[in-house]
């Protein structure tokens, strides 16, 4: 179950990156200008998250710090899907989110 979980936890990591990215992709504006945009919010989330979530980060978070960067951080994920009128997904990705870290912490994952 744990090692699930770990899956788990990987998988919400990726579903994040890629809402963001494909909201910024799809946004009804010029080709040039979505494809920057999709680009942009990719590297905002992976160098945030190079730089703060991962346990290999120059800036470790823990404690309350982590929770406020774990909520923007997959909350950013969840607005994605969201915008993109995705609601049902958006919750379900929310709902994942919610039992998913809840489990991490109860495990000391």
């Amino acid at each position: 179950m744990k090692t699930a979980n770990l899956g788990a936890l990987f998988a919400m990591e990726l579903i994040a990156l890629g809402a963001v990215a494909a909201y910024g992709f799809t946004r009804d504006v010029p080709t040039a200008l979505s494809l920057l945009l999709g680009f942009i919010g990719l590297a905002v989330m992976i160098t945030t998250w190079a730089l703060f979530g991962s346990p290999k980060a120059k800036y470790k978070t823990s404690g309350p710090s982590r929770v406020v960067f774990e909520v923007i951080w997959f909350g950013a994920g969840v607005a994605a899907l969201a915008l993109m009128g995705a609601y049902v997904w958006a919750a379900a990705f929310a709902a994942l989110c919610v039992a998913s870290k809840t489990l991490a912490v109860t495990w000391n994952q």
